[in-house]
């Protein structure tokens, strides 16, 4: 349960003055619902009022805090012109512009006579100095309040900065006393303020370099971040091994068969992962270990040499991918390999039903079925396992929660293999997967020749058109990816219809089309024509992304090449250079290219080292706006910035193992105050749902 010292904290920012409902709404989008989100929303930005010149020596096109006389209203005669009040301070003149103002108001606010503080933009116009709209309009003791430096915060359409500063200054107001939970030495060896000094700090920069990430107040708010993740992280992990598992140990006969079989060498690393596997398999520990390849890299052969262990010591095994064609893939992959070695082997789908579907959990209930590939099909109710001890998780970022949980229970004291195909930074599998033991492949197997990647601009499409014909000429398979289209998958599907219809005229019957859209027998019928021999040109959105082989296919066109991220278009490269084949991947970019989409393009050509790719991609982006993080399960820091803050995230880690390794239950003075910032960071309820993995 939350601390009740933290109460206030997590109350929602309607408990704040002058922040009703409709208010709160437009914080919710920006920052949060809570008072606390309010607190780590960072400015993003500053506004300097301290110019406060003469008017004769003002200067234009800057922010000014400047002390006049009212002299004289001048009223607008039509809607179209400005109400225009004149002020001076002996020095000069200035005029302050207002449309649609009403006269009464400002009458009241700016009376003639009178010295009032106004601050705003000055602007040169018919060489005399005006000011429309100014920021501020206060009395004489107003002045140091308004001579001062504003954090400018981002906000969303509807949301003023006014409003929302205020709904910050009354967040900053209510900041509790919170005990101490960093090591006293470490502070102040790094000569950190409080968390509450910190939190004031950020929020009241005096100039743009306490603006950046590298400042005492901003360092010890991201420690603070990386270590609840990391510590949250590390609970978990001390937590599993704690929990029993079994123990599974095999003579290694069927692996090496299976080993035997396989019409390649194991690459070293290939080879390292598996002994990892199975030297976690014959622990009495849980297994959970991620095994990251790049695209190609032999990821599912992998994991079937890990499988074989359990299934030759009497277990059963599962391999769930996120959608049904990765898994027939799979299932493709694996099959051959199975019926060599006899390996009992089912698919199962959503697709499966009534008598078909009973036989199936039949073969999973006698254990007639050693290993079984499916979709989420197999999370539901009614699926059971005679003796499941091996859950292999493709892609997991792609299934939610729950369905990991259900899949804890169905093997109580399963291991559990997370493959992805999506190199993540190492700072990134820190942070998202710090609980788990990590192998890596990182070779690509022999024989697969380097992508030839080449940029175009859109306006040659009929020189590609060209060469994709050249290309048919000479027996290739070709993938025709369309862009996407503001996140729309609608808009995506016509843009990938337009093309489809081109293409078609120019090429006839051996033009398909797939998208997320099409149901599953469909999808299945066009792709297998694609893989066969009556498709030669396939016309696809996104959907071809992960997990689809089709060795025949050598060329790749990206339409757009711009709109997609780095580790998206090495995703979606990787389709191509699946044989000995050589292959070309053609990136085509619109009129309008930012430097850093030049950059993205510039690094696709030079690698197709999916570990560098995701290095880039995140020093480019940045760890928020890594294409499909906040889709690929990786946690969103507020304050810690990833690259900058790297060297803190390891410092966190080795602190959350000694933490533990010193007071595992978190009860000593410094743990009691280690538990608020679990809670301060919400990662208390993440330690409950990182059970399952």
């Amino acid at each position: 349960m939350r601390p009740e010292i933290l109460f206030s904290l997590f109350a929602p920012v309607t408990s704040l003055g002058g922040v009703g409902p409709k208010i709160a709404n437009l914080i919710a989008k920006v920052a949060g619902g809570h008072v606390v989100d309010l607190l780590w929303h960072l400015p993003s930005g500053l506004i300097d009022r301290r110019y406060a010149p003469k008017l004769g020596d003002a200067r234009t096109g800057v922010i000014a805090t400047l002390t006049v006389t009212v002299t004289q209203h001048i009223k607008a005669y039509n809607r179209r012109q400005p109400y225009r009040i004149i002020c001076s301070d002996g020095t000069g003149v200035l005029t302050l512009v207002f449309f649609h103002a009403r006269e009464d108001y400002l009458r009241r606010l700016l009376p003639e006579g009178e010295e009032r503080i106004v601050s705003g933009l000055v602007e040169g116009y018919d060489d005399e100095l005006q000011m429309t709209h100014p920021d501020r309009i206060g009395a004489l003791e107003d002045l140091e309040q308004l001579q001062s430096v504003e954090p400018v915060y981002p906000l969303t359409q509807g949301l003023s900065l006014k409003v929302l500063s205020k709904a910050v200054t009354g967040a900053l107001a209510g900041l509790p006393e919170l005990p101490e939970w960093q090591d006293k030495h470490y502070i102040a060896k790094q000569k950190w303020p409080s968390w509450k000094d910190a939190v004031l700090a950020v929020h009241t920069p005096e100039n743009e370099a306490h603006l950046e990430p590298d400042t005492p107040s901003r360092q010890r708010l991201a420690y603070d971040e990386v270590l609840a993740n990391q510590l949250a992280l590390a609970l978990v992990r001390s937590q599993r091994h704690r929990g029993s598992g079994r123990a599974i140990i095999s003579t290694g006969g069927l692996r090496r068969k299976l080993a035997d079989s396989l019409p390649f060498t194991l690459t070293p690393s290939q080879a390292a992962a598996v002994d990892d596997i199975t030297t976690d398999l014959a622990s009495d520990q849980r297994m959970h270990r991620l095994l990251q390849g790049d695209v190609g890299s032999g990821k599912t052969v992998v994991a079937l040499l890990g499988m074989a262990a359990a299934i030759e010591a009497g277990h059963q095994a599962v391999l769930l991918a996120p959608t049904e064609i990765l898994a027939r893939q799979h299932f493709a992959t694996i099959e051959p390999l199975a019926d060599a070695v006899g390996i009992s082997l089912q698919l199962y789908t959503g697709r499966d039903k009534g008598k078909t579907r009973a036989a199936i959990l039949e073969g999973f209930k006698t254990g007639a079925t050693q290993l079984a590939v499916g979709t989420h099909a197999l999370f539901q109710e009614g699926v059971e396992f005679k003796d499941l001890a091996v859950s292999v998780i493709d892609e997991q970022h792609r299934f939610g929660v729950h369905q990991r949980l259900a899949l804890s229970g169905k093997g109580q004291t399963s291991d559990v293999l997370v493959m992805t195909a999506t190199p993540i930074p190492r700072t990134l599998t820190l942070t998202a997967y710090g609980d788990m033991d990590s192998s890596r492949l990182t070779e690509k197997p022999a024989g697969r020749q380097p992508i030839d990647t080449r940029t175009f601009p859109l306006d040659r499409l009929d020189e590609i058109v060209s060469a994709v014909q050249r290309a048919l000429d000479q027996g290739a398979k070709i993938y025709w990816i369309c862009p996407l289209v503001e996140e729309s998958e609608i808009l995506d599907l016509a843009a990938a219809e337009d093309r489809y219809a081109h293409l078609k005229q120019v090429f006839g019957a051996q033009v398909g089309l797939v998208h997320g859209k099409m149901k599953g027998p469909d999808k299945d019928a066009v792709m297998k024509s694609f893989a066969g021999s009556g498709i030669d040109i396939l016309v696809a959105t996104t959907v071809v992304e992960v997990g689809v082989d089709v060795p025949k296919a050598t060329v790749m066109v990206i339409e757009h090449a711009e709109r997609f991220g780095l580790a998206q278009l090495h995703q979606l490269r990787g389709r191509i250079g699946r044989g000995a084949e050589k292959s070309t991947c053609l990136l085509l970019f619109g009129a309008s290219l930012s430097g850093q989409a030049r950059e993205r393009l510039k690094i696709m050509r030079e690698t197709d080292d999916g570990f560098r790719i995701a290095e880039e991609d995140l020093r480019l982006r940045g760890a928020g706006e890594l294409m499909g993080t906040r889709q690929s399960g990786l946690p969103a820091f507020r304050l810690a910035d990833l690259m900058a803050h790297s060297a803190l995230l390891q410092v966190a880690r080795d602190d959350a193992k000694l933490i533990l390794e010193t007071d595992p239950e978190l009860k000593s003075e410094r743990g009691r105050s280690l538990r608020v910032l679990l809670y301060l960071f919400e990662r208390d309820e993440g330690v409950r749902l990182l059970r399952s993995g």
